[in-house]
């Protein structure tokens, strides 16, 4: 098993920061991702309900970062006019440092009673701004691969961009990567039955790969029926060094700098 080096830092590319149990008490909860060795989160956005909160969590705490996006499971709270709100907010925050990304963006058929032309709709037009405000894209995407796909190469992101909850196969994988899209992974490749996922990221080149836990979502192996935490991202890098034969340090040294590059954010 891979050691865990303590000087070793690593960084959260996909955490809902603003949601519960860690809005409950931020400091502390951003206090023990720390300690863990978490030295920055990036904090995507669902849509116009939480897009100042974010913004006004990251104002307070160093090392916080977000996006601004339309959520495509969240499609039903959405106003008609969201994407031209999405325009004035991205428009707000262009001076921000601490907006590194349009996101999380995606499409979603896999929501009951879905309207994928409204998702196709407005996934393009957050491709689009992406590249209008020279920002990186966090894509969400369930059971619409091929559709994905097809808007990326239509509208390629000219900065680059995550695909985040990998859990596809390597062609999936390296159709992405050739778009300049890197590999988003989480908790998934710490349960043993997903045999296809490891195996994939274990053929991947380092610096195509991105560390996130979703958290509070998509719980760590051990961890079932609990919040996820950033701090268990640690957990993460340890199972994906043992998949890969490298060392804990060389995934966290090559991730971060993926990410910093990426994002465009310091460490």
């Amino acid at each position: 098993m891979a050691v865990r080096e303590k000087q070793s830092v690593v960084i959260d590319s996909h955490c809902h920061f603003d949601f519960a149990p860690f809005s409950e008490d931020p400091t502390q909860a951003w206090a023990q991702a720390q300690q863990a060795g978490v030295k920055a989160l990036v904090i995507p956005t669902v849509g116009s309900s939480n897009w100042q909160t974010v913004a006004s969590l990251c104002q307070q705490f160093t090392g916080l970062y977000y996006g601004l996006g339309i959520h495509p499971f969240f499609s039903h709270q959405h106003s008609v006019n969201v994407v031209a709100e999405l325009a004035c907010q991205l428009t707000q925050a262009k001076d921000d440092e601490r907006c590194v990304a349009v996101g999380e963006c995606g499409l979603d058929f896999a929501v009951a009673d879905v309207n994928q032309d409204q998702q196709l709709q407005w996934l393009q037009a957050q491709l689009q701004f992406a590249n209008e405000y020279d920002l990186p894209v966090i894509l969400h995407c369930r059971k619409a691969f091929p559709e994905l796909l097809k808007l990326l190469r239509q509208h390629p992101p000219k900065m680059g961009g995550v695909y985040h909850g990998f859990s596809g196969s390597y062609q999936q994988a390296t159709q992405l990567i050739d778009l300049g899209i890197k590999i988003g992974i989480g908790g998934t490749i710490t349960y043993s039955r997903a045999q296809k996922t490891r195996a994939t990221i274990a053929k991947l080149p380092l610096s195509t790969l991105l560390l996130e836990t979703d958290a509070p979502d998509m719980p760590i192996f051990g961890y079932q029926g609990q919040p996820n935490r950033p701090e268990r991202l640690v957990d993460i890098v340890t199972t994906l060094a043992d998949i890969r034969g490298d060392t804990y340090a060389q995934i966290a040294q090559a991730t971060t700098l993926t990410c910093t590059e990426l994002f465009q954010i310091k460490v």
